[in-house]
C-alpha cells in the first residue's frame, strides 16, 4: 500500500465508522477501486486495526463518561464484587455488551468465514442494499424510545447480540447496535451513544487479535513501511472520525435513518450491476 492509498482508506474509515453504512464494507470497496490486492493478511489486518484509531475518538469526545465513576455508597451489606460493580457500572455494561461479539467473532475468525467475507465485494453490496431497505422503515418500527429508558445489563446484552450481525461486511456495526438499542426502548441519541461506547472494547479486542495473528503467522510483515502505514492510518481515521461523530449524532437525532438507507441502496445497487455485468471495480487494472 502507498501513502496516498493509506490516507484515502483512513479517511473513508473515519467518515463511515459511526455512520450506519458499514465502514468495513466501504473500506473493502475503496480497496477494490484502488486496485489493492485482496486476500493479503496485512490488508485484512489493516482494515480492522485502523478502525481502532477511529474508535479512540469516542474516548476523547466522551472522556467524562469513560473516566467518571459512581462514588455514591453501595447498598448496605454489599459484597466486594457488588461494590466494584456499583462503582464501575459503566464498564460492567460494556463487558456484558461485548460478550456476544467476542464469542461469535472468535468462531467466525477460527472457521475462516471472516476472511472469506472480507474478500467478497458482492457480499458487501448485497448487504448494503438489504440494510438500506430495512433502514427506510426502521424509524417507524422502532422510534418509540423514551428519555427515561436507560441501559441496564439485559439491554446491554441484547444490544451486544445485535452487534454480532455486523460480522458480515456491509451490515454496519453502527446500524446494528443503534437499531438494537432502539428495540430496547432507547432514544436514537442514547442508542447511538451506547453504540459508540460499545465499539471501544469491541474494536480493541479485534485489533489485538489481528496483531497477534499477524505476528504468529509471519512477522516479516512488520517492516518499517507497513508499521508506518498502520500508524498513519490510525491517526488519520482518529481525526476524521472525531470531526464526523458529533455531526452524525445531531443528524440521526433529527432526521433518522432514511437518508442513509437511500445512500446504501444506491451504492450497493451500482456495485451489484457492475459485478453482474462483468466489470471490475478497480479504477486502474
Amino acid at each position: 500500500m502507498t501513502w496516498l492509498e493509506t490516507v484515502i482508506i483512513a479517511i473513508v474509515e473515519g467518515l463511515t465508522e459511526f455512520l450506519p453504512v458499514s465502514s468495513t464494507g466501504h473500506m473493502i470497496i475503496t480497496q477494490n477501486l484502488l486496485g489493492i490486492p485482496q486476500g493479503d493478511p496485512f490488508v485484512h489486518a489493516f482494515t480492522f486495526i485502523i478502525q481502532f484509531g477511529a474508535i479512540l475518538s469516542v474516548v476523547c469526545l466522551y472522556w467524562k463518561r469513560f473516566f467518571q465513576f459512581d462514588n455514591t455508597p453501595a447498598p448496605q451489606g454489599s459484597t466486594l464484587l457488588q461494590r466494584l460493580k456499583h462503582k464501575y457500572y459503566f464498564y460492567w455494561l460494556l463487558i456484558v455488551g461485548v460478550l456476544p461479539a467476542v464469542i461469535i467473532g472468535l468462531l467466525a475468525k477460527k472457521s475462516g468465514l471472516l476472511d472469506w467475507l472480507l474478500d467478497s465485494v458482492l457480499v458487501v453490496a448485497i448487504m448494503l442494499v438489504v440494510g438500506g431497505i430495512f433502514m427506510l422503515f426502521c424509524d417507524k418500527l422502532f422510534n418509540k424510545g423514551s428519555d427515561e429508558t436507560k441501559v441496564n445489563e439485559k439491554r446491554a446484552f441484547n444490544i451486544g447480540l445485535y452487534q454480532c450481525i455486523s460480522v458480515i461486511p456491509g451490515v454496519s456495526r453502527s446500524m446494528a447496535t443503534i437499531v438494537g438499542g432502539m428495540t430496547q426502548g432507547l432514544t436514537r441519541k442514547r442508542a447511538a451513544e451506547f453504540s459508540f461506547f460499545l465499539a471501544v472494547p469491541t474494536m480493541a479486542g479485534a485489533t489485538l487479535l489481528d496483531l497477534l495473528d499477524l505476528l504468529k503467522e509471519d512477522a516479516a510483515w512488520a517492516t518499517p513501511h507497513n508499521i508506518t502505514m498502520l500508524l498513519l492510518g490510525c491517526v488519520v481515521a482518529f481525526v476524521v472520525a472525531f470531526l464526523a461523530m458529533k455531526w452524525f449524532v445531531a443528524f440521526l437525532t433529527k432526521y433518522g435513518f432514511k437518508a442513509f438507507g437511500i445512500y446504501r441502496i444506491i451504492v450497493g445497487g451500482i456495485i451489484i450491476v457492475l459485478l453482474l455485468t462483468g466489470h471490475s471495480l478497480a479504477m486502474v487494472d
